[in-house]
């Protein structure tokens, strides 16, 4: 083995592999971070659609339990003036759709017979009981509850309440409904968020006969759910298909490439409040720049790397042969003239070999002054 050859070669091997497996540390370091901010992402989404939901519901139970509470509704209820009703409540229910997202306001008797639609007044008398549980066990428990659920007239975000006439009498329900499709595309003002519904069609189908037909097309089918309202159509198409819908008991999160960008997508269940599953929303935010992030931070590290390796392979070199193999280089011809008895000439040089070689230095210095006396004594 020549060290000569060998050393800088092990050397620099030793120099590659570390700052490659350093680079490489660094760069599943920085991945993990990445990872950890865009895991703060989908739990933002999370958190913006699960608080616009909880308010739409708070606000919908709030605006039923008001109704609830007004006398001259309580009268006209218990009177069962389902024409006083309506003039009463007709021009409100009007400026709370236009400006509140307030889709539906419907009234119950006892069980769950619909007695006044305020956004379909030609419709009334059919029982709810089949597909309305909560408003059964609202006008049963007299208690006021708040959730999704599927109505004649479409999904939509309830608060249901009791009502009573004025000697606390039961005389049936009041119920809000607050349309999903206002509530996501003010997400998406908001926030920048794409959003889409997926309402199970069986429902669809079975409840929601007030429904335009054409929301029920094949263009808006995904599976066993339809795509009931969306900020973008042809976004979330791409985004969310049948496969990714068909089950989602709790949220899923996972990252695709859409339309030229890297999208992060949420699926959030929906359930009733009595925890029937209805449907999924999935929700999508534009996840490049972190993805930029990490590309741009592989190629810094990959240039950097390269230059490390070739800064210090290069150092290692110079030192090597300027420090180390040449002034050995030099005393190993030194000693060949020696051992080979043929004239020895000065080390040229030879203060700025390293301390260690000095010994030798001197070694040959006082060979070659014996042999020089030696010369001179013949």
């Amino acid at each position: 083995m020549k060290f000569r050859h060998n050393a800088p070669i092990a050397i620099i091997l030793a120099i590659v592999i570390t700052v490659a497996g350093a680079a490489f540390v660094s760069s599943r370091l920085f991945s993990g971070m990445t990872d950890a901010v865009e895991a703060d992402q989908f739990r933002m989404m999370g958190a913006i659609v699960q608080t616009a939901i909880s308010d739409a519901e708070n606000k919908a139970l709030a605006r039923a339990e008001l109704l609830a509470d007004l006398p001259t509704v309580q009268k006209l209820l218990a009177a069962g003036d389902r024409t006083g009703l309506e003039a009463e409540l007709a021009k409100m229910f009007a400026n709370q759709k236009a400006r509140h997202g307030v889709d539906q306001a419907q009234f119950h008797i006892p069980p769950a017979t619909s007695f006044l639609r305020l956004h379909d007044p030609a419709n009334f008398g059919d029982d709810l009981s089949a597909f309305r549980p909560m408003v059964v066990a609202v006008n049963r428990d007299r208690v006021p509850l708040k959730g999704a659920a599927v109505a004649r007239s479409g999904p939509a975000i309830f608060g249901v309440a009791p009502a009573s006439d004025s000697g606390g009498k039961p005389i049936g329900s009041v119920e809000i409904g607050i349309a999903y499709g206002p509530l996501l595309a003010g997400l998406k003002t908001a926030y920048g968020i794409d959003l889409a519904l997926f309402i199970e069609e069986q429902a669809l189908k079975q409840f929601a006969q007030g429904v335009d037909p054409e929301r029920m097309g094949e263009q808006n089918r995904v599976g066993r759910y339809i795509r009931f309202e969306s900020t973008n159509a042809q976004l979330m198409a791409q985004l969310a298909g049948a496969e990714d819908v068909a089950v989602v008991n709790e949220p899923v999160r996972y990252v695709r490439d859409a339309q030229g960008l890297v999208r992060g997508v949420l699926l959030l269940p929906v359930n009733s409040s009595s925890g029937t599953p209805l449907g999924v929303i999935a929700a999508t935010a534009d996840f490049s720049a972190s993805r930029a992030a990490v590309n741009r931070s592989l190629i810094w590290q990959g240039v950097i790397t390269l230059i490390a390796i070739l800064a210090l392979c290069g150092f290692v070199l110079v030192v090597l042969r300027g420090f180390l193999l040449r002034p050995l280089q030099v005393l190993g011809q030194r000693f060949d003239a020696v051992s080979a008895n043929e004239p020895l000439a000065p080390i040229a040089g030879c203060e700025t070999f390293p301390q260690e070689m000095q010994s030798f230095v001197t070694l040959y210095d006082k060979i070659r002054s014996r042999r020089s006396d030696a010369d001179k004594a013949q």
